[in-house]
């Protein structure tokens, strides 16, 4: 499972959501015409960075939902799951 992997620094592993299938008035739409979901929830997070000298901690961690820029991250495979790795910066906000 994801779990065992633990992000270095100031990456967190985020698990994508599930890409919208049908639109608000209830059209489907095609597999081609989806679009990448830009939220998603943070499976791992590092333990922070060290930026001269002082310790700088996350500000966001494990099962938060967080909302991201369209191309962040890098896409890996982890036990047949499709995950993100991400810097903290990547993220926009975090979705309460």
């Amino acid at each position: 499972m994801a779990s065992t992997i633990k992000p270095l620094a100031d990456r967190v592993l985020v698990e994508p959501a599930a890409a919208e299938t049908t639109t608000a008035s209830g059209i489907i739409i095609p597999d081609t015409a989806k679009e990448k979901p830009q939220k998603g929830k943070i499976i791992a997070a590092g333990p922070g960075k060290v930026e001269n000298g002082t310790k700088i901690e996350m500000t966001v961690s494990e099962g938060d939902t967080v909302l991201y820029g369209k191309y962040a991250g890098t896409e890996v495979t982890i036990d047949g799951k499709e995950l993100l790795i991400m810097r903290e910066s990547d993220i926009l906000g975090i979705i309460s």
